[in-house]
Order: C-alpha cells, then structure tokens, then sequence
C-alpha cells in the first residue's frame, strides 16, 4: 500500500512538473524594462505617422518626420525650461514659481532616440537609411541639450576619468595581450 502512494505521488509529480513546463513554453518571458519602452515607443511613434494627414509610411518617414514627433512630444514633457525673458533664467534652483514652459528633458529624449533607432533596425529598417540616426537628429539633441543647460543654469560637461581609473585600463589590457 505504502508503494503504491509513492509511485501515485511520483506519478502526480511528474504530471505537474510536465504540466508546468508546458506552461513556461507557451507565456514567452516577460520583457525588460528596455525592451518594453522600446516596444510603447516603437507603437507610438508608428501611431504618431498614421495619424499624419495624410498617413505616413514607415518607409516614407524621414528625419523630419522625427523631429516634428520630438516637437510633438514637447507638450507633454515636465521640465521646466525658462524662457529668456524669465527672472529665473540660468538659475537652476528658483527661489517661485513662474509661467515657463514645460518640455521634455534632452535626456529623456536622448533615450528615446537611441532606442526607437534600434527599434527600427530590428524591424528591418537599414541602418544606412535610419531616419532616427541622421545627422539633423544629432544636431536638434545637441541644440536641446545647450539651450536647456542655460535656461537652467546647469552645465553639462563630459566627466573626465580618473588617472587611476585610465591606469587600470591600459594595465588590464597589457596583461590580456600578455596572456
């Protein structure tokens, strides 16, 4: 009696473990975090160029078509960018609120950039032909960039690295060739 509750409970074991691999192979795992923005950006951006009059293709999009979806996106962003005119430009902790407007920050869309032009690629996009990675694209960022670092009196340097950290480096590579 005692072995035959070992080989039901084997049995049922089995029959578990084979139904819950057959579960893990039908739900395909969850995205990350990237993979998911990159996906919501790839979809808006394509909903973004259907509801152009007239419709946008995909194939027939090019940098402006980006770049008035940069411009689009702006009325949505939540950083706030004085004006010239503005008491508070250049300071990057005003002291009151003011009527500035709110725009999207460069690095957010920054980010964006970088992953609706991998997006494309994956979707068979040529890299020579990205519209996200044209040179126009660039300069709007650069532009966005410098202009919100003075309206908010913050300025943005590239980090230089350490002389330790660069010693580090070059002495890793020699003991790789080394080997």
């Amino acid at each position: 009696m005692s072995s035959d509750r070992r080989k039901d409970s084997a049995e049922g074991s089995s029959r578990s473990t084979a139904a819950g691999n057959l579960q893990n192979q039908q739900q395909p795992a969850p995205l990350s975090r990237y993979e998911s923005q990159k996906r919501r950006d790839w979809n808006t951006f394509g909903q973004y160029l259907k509801n152009q009059t007239p419709p946008v293709s995909l194939s027939q999009c090019n940098c402006n078509h980006v770049l008035d979806f940069l411009r689009y996106l702006d009325q949505f962003g939540k950083t706030k960018v004085h004006l010239h005119g503005c008491v508070f430009f250049g300071q990057p902790d005003p002291p009151a609120p003011c009527t500035c407007p709110l725009r999207q920050a460069w690095g957010s869309l920054d980010a964006l950039i970088g992953r609706l032009r991998a997006a494309y690629e994956e979707h068979g996009g040529s890299p020579d032909t990205n519209p996200f990675g044209n040179g126009a694209i660039r300069v709007y960022l650069r532009e966005i960039k410098e202009c919100q670092a003075k309206a908010r009196g913050i300025p943005y340097k590239k980090k230089k690295k350490k002389r330790n950290q660069i010693k580090a480096i070059d002495e890793a590579k020699a003991s790789k060739q080394a080997a």
